[in-house]
């Protein structure tokens, strides 16, 4: 009886022959790399060509870091990853270059600010305080800035609202387009025309002295245009079911609006008045002309020159003393930091009031 020998040998593994679409890639750490020597290599030509401004530094740096990305990519991978890597290198150039200048005003404000900022100053005002000595607070300023500003958020933006309701839910014919039109137009429409409107019909036409109440109307002319292009684009994000599913059941047209398209919108809508808001709180030409200022606690907006925060860094940084200016950074970083309380309100108020989603 023959016996098979079979070969006990194990066979030998296949070999993986390398897909075509298969090629080479950058590692991960790549970008940074290229962007460490492109800043080091800007600041070097900065140097060497004897220039002392660091924006041409930032900017031959972004250059070179651009034109690298496209070569280095082009050697290792392919010339369709490079257009890809450097369209992305472009997003972050254009990111940086907007937060660089956010990021030095914000420290400049803090660190100059910080020097006078304190208890006494929000709690005092400028009574009986030279502008060129040291002392004085901010409290009549910030009194008269977050009393104009709500008058003109009361008056604005209930406005605005039922103005972008009729243009979203109602608005059909020439009187939409006229009605959008005059919102284009307000939109463009300087702080200094809206101040001398209310210059000429309330104080030369009516007789009414210089008041808070009168720069409140003159920020609610700016704020409108605002809050009407917000709440409508945020409007017209609600899906058409859900008014479709509200109307077959019966429910009026009114109420649809009411109780279940405004909820659904009333996130963007909060943002986009808290962005009206923020868009006026800084605006020194109607108080100027309308509110005058002054140096004294004046709580009531209806009757009197009034102060307001805007106002009062422009005078203090006028007089030009070191006193004065120290006052004028501190008054800045308080603008700053109410504008920024507002916005965290907003956000609050958009997450409370934001429709509940379940599974």
């Amino acid at each position: 009886m023959s016996h098979v020998i079979q070969d006990k040998r194990p066979a030998a593994a296949p070999t993986r022959r390398r897909s075509p679409l298969a090629h080479a890639r950058m590692p991960r750490w790549a970008p940074a790399a290229i962007a460490v020597g492109s800043i080091a290599a800007g600041v070097g030509i900065g140097l060497a060509a004897g220039w002392e401004s660091r924006v041409q530094w930032g900017m031959i740096s972004a250059l070179l870091f651009i034109l690298a990305t496209y070569v280095i990519t082009t050697k290792v991978e392919n010339a369709r990853q490079a257009k890809d890597r450097v369209a992305t290198s472009l997003v972050w150039v254009c990111f940086v270059l907007a937060i660089v200048p956010l990021a030095s005003l914000s420290w400049v404000t803090v660190s100059k600010g910080m020097e006078v900022l304190d208890g006494y100053f929000l709690t005092h005002s400028m009574n009986g305080v030279l502008d060129a000595e040291m002392g004085g607070g901010v409290y009549h300023a910030l009194l008269g800035t977050i009393e104009q500003v709500a008058i003109a958020a009361v008056i604005a933006a209930p406005i605005g609202m039922l103005t972008a309701i009729y243009l979203v839910e109602y608005g059909r014919g020439k009187l939409a387009q006229a009605v959008t039109f005059f919102v284009d137009v307000m939109t463009g429409v300087p702080s200094i025309v809206a101040g001398l409107f209310i210059l000429a019909t309330w104080n030369l036409i009516l007789g009414f002295g210089p008041s808070g109440f009168a720069g409140s109307m003159a920020l609610a002319i700016l704020m409108m245009p605002v809050v009407v292009r917000s709440t409508e684009e945020m409007l017209k994000l609600v899906p058409n079911e859900l008014r479709e599913a509200s109307l077959a059941l019966g429910v009026p047209k009114w109420k649809t609006i009411l109780k279940v398209v405004l909820p659904t919108a009333i996130g963007g809508i909060t943002t986009g008045v808290m962005l009206a808001i923020a868009r006026i709180t800084g605006e020194t030409a109607p108080v100027l002309l309308l509110v005058f200022g002054t140096k004294l606690i004046n709580p009531n907006p209806f009757e009197g020159a009034q102060a307001s925060l805007p106002l009062y860094v422009y005078e203090q940084y006028a007089v030009g003393t070191d006193a004065a200016v120290a006052r004028a950074w501190a008054a800045a970083l308080v603008l700053i930091a109410f504008v920024m309380i507002l916005n965290l309100v907003a956000r609050g108020i958009a997450r409370w009031k934001a429709p509940k989603t379940g599974r």
